[in-house]
């Protein structure tokens, strides 16, 4: 694995999954190391300077333990906060993930765009310079859900998650009637796709969800360069900030062909 590009994926717990199917369906020619900080999750629970604070450091220890050539944090709430003090301190190149409100609103025919994401995502400043810059005449209804995501990592766990808190988290995205009502959501969150089946069914109507892991994919490709040989298969590594034994590193083996070390 030596010879292959080691890129770092860092999220607050397990939505970052998600972000990394679509980089390594693109680019199976690295090696991954995936990184939960499951000691501080959810990241939604905690005020911004507390982020910044525990992320910064954190993300410098990483680096300097793996070199990657360089990191993805696969959190919107993470992203919104400390992308710029993580560029300032460190050389690696870094892929951040932050709500897709250009391209949903660029899509939306009927103007009505809702954003599912953490209440520190929805309520963070970056957020909304995005809706002012990118909204192209949408109606742009800022949902936070204060549960969506520790309900995503419970399902993941195996627990049992019931449609109705579900559905609850999901139903204050859906505003308007007719022609005039909302067609596009954006999921401002990892940890949402992995319950998009379920979103999708319990959905009052059907819509279009944004998911930005297919764009982060393509920009990790093209810092990447040109891709190894076909030979070359990804590997990857999982760390919980925890250090608890975690049955969960058994979640990324489809992706790696079970050559994950936990």
């Amino acid at each position: 694995m030596s010879s292959l590009p080691k890129i770092l994926v860092f999220d607050s717990g397990l939505g970052g999954l998600t972000v990394l199917r679509e980089i390594v369906g693109a680019r199976p020619d690295a090696h991954y190391v995936y990184v939960a900080d499951d000691a501080f999750f959810p990241y939604g629970h905690h005020g911004e300077e507390e982020i910044i604070a525990r992320v910064v450091p954190l993300v410098g220890e990483l680096i300097a333990r793996h070199s990657p050539v360089l990191v993805v944090i696969a959190c919107n709430t993470a992203s919104t906060l400390v992308m710029s003090h993580l560029r300032s301190a460190y050389s690696v190149p870094f892929v951040g993930t932050v709500p897709a409100i250009k391209p949903a609103c660029a899509s939306s025919k009927t103007k009505r765009v809702s954003v599912l994401g953490t209440k520190g995502t929805v309520r963070r400043e970056y957020t909304k310079r995005l809706i002012n810059d990118f909204a192209q005449g949408c109606e742009v209804t800022l949902v936070g859900s204060a549960e969506l995501a520790s309900l995503a990592e419970s399902a993941l766990n195996g627990n049992d998650v019931s449609d109705a808190d579900i559905a609850a988290e999901l139903a204050p995205c859906f505003v308007g009637n007719g022609a005039v009502r909302t067609d596009t959501v954006v999921l401002a969150c990892t940890h949402y796709p992995l319950l998009l089946d379920r979103l999708t069914r319990l959905a009052p109507w059907p819509v279009d969800w944004i998911d930005p892991a297919p764009a982060i994919a393509r920009r990790v490709s093209d810092l990447l360069g040109s891709p190894g040989r076909q030979s070359d298969r990804a590997g990857a590594e999982m760390i919980f900030t925890s250090q608890r034994p975690h049955a969960l590193s058994r979640a990324l083996m489809p992706f790696f062909g079970g050559r994950v070390l936990a």
